[in-house]
Formats: C-alpha cells, sequence, structure tokens
C-alpha cells in the first residue's frame, strides 16, 4: 500500500468514526469520559490526520459496541447474512438498530424509547448538521425542534431540520417504536407521486 492509499484509508475511518459518532448525537467530550481517550485525539483520528492504533480503537469499539471489522468499515468477508447488533447511546436509555450497513448517504435505525425518557443529554437538546425523518411504528413520540413541537403516534411521520435544537421524547406510558432516516450532510426523501399506467 503506497502513501497515498494510506491517507485514503485513514481518511476513510475518521470519516466513518465520526458517522458513529454523529448518529448518536454524541460529542467528542462524551466520546472522550467513555473510552479514556482525549477530545484531540480523537477529532485527529476523525480528521484523518492520525493513525489508528489497536489501543484506540478498542475502547471505541466497546464504546460504539460494534466489532472492529464494522468499526473500521472493513469489506465483508462473503457471510451473506446481515449482524445488526443494536447500539447503546452514550447518556441514554434508548436502544438503536442500525438498518443499513453502508457508510455514505443517509442512514436508517429502529429506536425504542422506553417511557419517561428523552433522546436529550444533560446539557438539553442536540444540534449538529443534517435533516431527519421519523416514522413511528408504536406508542406515541414527542419531537421537540427549536420553538416547535408535535407528537406522533402510531402510522405518523414528520421531518425536521437537525440544525435546530432538538430532542425527541418518549409521550405515552408505553415504550415508543419508531424509524429514522438520517441525512448528515443535510439529503432529504424525495416522495415520488407520479405513477405510470402499466401497460396491460
Amino acid at each position: 500500500m503506497n502513501h497515498h492509499e494510506q491517507e485514503e484509508v485513514l481518511r476513510s475511518v475518521g470519516a466513518r468514526l465520526r458517522t458513529l459518532r454523529q448518529q448518536r448525537n454524541a460529542t467528542l467530550d462524551d466520546i472522550s469520559e467513555r473510552s479514556g481517550i482525549s477530545p484531540s485525539t480523537l477529532s485527529r483520528l476523525e480528521s484523518g490526520q492520525r493513525k489508528y492504533t489497536l489501543d484506540l480503537l478498542l475502547p471505541l469499539s466497546a464504546v460504539y459496541g460494534l466489532p472492529l471489522d464494522e468499526l473500521v468499515g472493513a469489506p465483508p468477508t462473503g457471510d451473506p447474512r446481515l449482524h445488526l447488533r443494536p447500539v447503546a447511546v452514550p447518556g441514554q436509555q434508548q436502544t438503536v438498530l442500525p438498518l443499513v450497513r453502508h457508510h455514505g448517504g443517509p442512514h436508517a435505525h429502529k429506536h425504542v424509547l422506553p417511557p419517561g425518557t428523552t433522546t436529550a443529554s444533560g446539557q438539553g437538546p442536540h444540534t449538529h448538521q443534517g435533516h431527519s425523518w421519523v416514522y413511528v411504528l408504536h406508542g406515541r413520540l414527542r419531537i421537540t425542534a427549536g420553538t416547535r413541537q408535535i407528537v406522533l403516534t402510531a402510522g405518523e411521520a414528520t421531518e425536521f431540520d437537525t440544525r435546530l435544537p432538538h430532542a425527541l421524547a418518549n409521550a405515552g406510558e408505553q415504550a415508543v417504536e419508531f424509524l429514522s432516516l438520517f441525512g448528515a450532510q443535510g439529503e432529504r426523501m424525495r416522495v415520488l407521486t407520479s405513477w405510470e399506467e402499466v401497460p396491460g
């Protein structure tokens, strides 16, 4: 592997680590507290300026709940099964199940949020780059984004800009289950309604 290829690998792993952190709405300080790795080292790993080593990747593997090969985005080894694992979100009680394995473009997750819980951290609502779509499968979900608030029930969906301070909370007495599509670069879902007749 030449120097250019090494730089590409470092950048791709760094982007993967940043995406994993953003998917969990976690800050560098959050990951630092859980992994024991300084925020500056984490930042350099995410930007591709720091080479990753096992002593750095093993704590991150534990924090993100992923085996090393998935943590660094290693190519599949021929096993056709999808090994989707629930992910624990730092500082939250919700369970998150990734539904896709690709590392670019929008990401899809299933969330389970127990009664009386919220995705807000101790510092309050989250703010980060991106756009989110949410669809409720079961229960009641309250979404606050900026100065607006909405409560969704099963079968209802909405979208919001994640640059607004936002938090999702269980608004019922049972666990709420919902699906989310998140575009870290602000990608938005396009709903096509122009159906064509199929020649019969």
